[in-house]
């Protein structure tokens, strides 16, 4: 099945009852292609030329990110975070910086010389009141009390961070005995991440904003679209309410399917038609770190509006007033009337259209802050022609998504 689905993704086959064929790429990427398209309009005089000439592409590469999620496990925490995991807003025991975060939500484990393991770092971790482990001498807790956060966070950046993208953690138990200041006698030690479960998409988001200002910087024009194309994707995903809550797909509250209703159907019948798309020009964004937790802590606001209204909705109307059959390729589906569509948009007061134009105007201002903040090089003389790497990609995430499984999360 779909899943993890994106910002405004057209995926009509939207429910169990729907009859879907093989994934195909074209039905499930509406949203995050036009809003790439449209955010180009926006742009200031100086770069809307060089936009304007590579329009296609940063249309067409809208939808990479979730190409990607066919290949890599990595790439779906990358689209949400769920921050009600983290108590009530405003999230005060998640930290706003990426390394700081994942340090915070690590677990380390130590398994001692008998083979057992117990957790010396993170919530919960044991305290150690006998001899068995350490020695009467080390008779204490070894876990954040034995060490400074300022400390922890230096040894965490330099010996379990550069691992984030391997399977298993290890650690080197004389590196951490150093810090503690005690003598470690165990097998091995290892860390877990209690973080990217949940999401990591406002820290991604500030990672891809560095990383679009580099190649500005560095002139790289293929990494300017390609980092264009796939920020715009992930700035789509954080407007979205669904993006922002463990009850994504109303799962947690009997409303399987709303987050494909809210985020697809809905601009499907509408975003042309009746939608304002023009949003004014860039502007240049100061602080990214507060702006993109500004953009994921809006849309969290939303969340109860978009289930209950939803809820009530469907109680006031017979269930054959609010799903009907259709075809799409050749194929039959089962996906909400557009009577009900027009109902729950009106109901929710304009809410979609106004974070779809908010996603429009900050996407192309991403793109503008990046291009100021590396000194407005001249893109007069950049012309882009895909190289025989960026086709090998093009190629590798194609395959990946052909093979119809996406490795994360299940979502519709």
């Amino acid at each position: 099945m779909k899943i993890l689905t994106t910002f405004f993704l057209l995926l009509v086959s939207i429910s169990a009852f729907a009859v879907k064929p093989e994934p195909e790429p074209q039905w499930g990427f509406f949203g995050h292609r036009r809003i790439n398209r449209l955010a180009v309009f926006a742009l200031p005089a100086e770069l809307i030329p060089f936009y304007k000439q590579n329009i296609e592409y940063i249309t067409e590469h809208a939808v990479d990110p979730d190409k990607r999620r066919y290949a890599t496990r990595h790439e779906g925490p990358r689209h949400f975070i769920d921050l009600d995991q983290y108590g009530k807003t405003p999230f005060e025991n998640l930290p706003r910086g990426w390394n700081e975060a994942l340090a915070h939500y690590t677990d380390v484990y130590l398994v001692d010389l008998r083979g057992d393991t117990v957790k010396i770092i993170g919530e919960g971790a044991t305290r150690f009141e006998n001899d068995r482990l350490l020695g009467a001498e080390n008779n204490r807790s070894i876990g954040m009390q034995g060490i400074s956060a300022k400390d922890y966070q230096t040894f965490y950046n330099q010996h379990i961070f550069p691992q984030y993208y391997e399977d298993i953690w290890q650690v080197e138990p004389d590196s951490l005995a150093k810090v503690l200041g005690i003598t470690l006698p165990c097998r091995s030690i290892f860390a877990k991440d209690r973080l990217s479960e949940h999401g990591v998409l406002p820290y991604n988001l500030l990672h891809m904003q560095r990383r679009l200002t580099d190649a500005f910087y560095t002139r790289n024009v293929a990494a300017i679209l390609r980092l264009s194309a796939e920020i715009g994707h992930y700035i789509g995903d954080a407007h979205v309410p669904l993006h922002t809550t463990k009850n994504y797909n109303g799962q947690l509250s009997d409303q399987i399917g709303i987050h494909a209703f809210w985020e697809s159907r809905i601009p499907e019948l509408f975003a042309d038609k009746a939608y304002d798309n023009f949003v004014g020009v860039a502007e240049y964004i100061r602080d990214p770190q507060a702006y993109y937790w500004k953009m994921v802590l809006e849309s969290n606001s939303l969340v109860d509006s978009v289930l209950l209204i939803e809820k009530r909705l469907k109680q006031s109307l017979p269930q054959d007033q609010q799903f009907c059959y259709e075809e799409r390729l050749g194929v039959t589906i089962r996906t909400q009337c557009t009577a009900f569509a027009q109902a729950y948009q009106e109901a929710l007061r304009g809410m979609i259209e106004s974070r779809w134009r908010a996603s429009i105007q900050a996407v192309s201002s991403a793109w503008y802050s990046a291009w100021v903040d590396a000194g407005k090089p001249d893109l007069r003389k950049l012309n882009f022609r895909p190289d025989e790497k960026e086709l090998e990609e093009i190629k590798a995430l194609e395959a990946s998504l052909k093979k119809g499984k996406i490795q994360g999360r299940e979502h519709e």
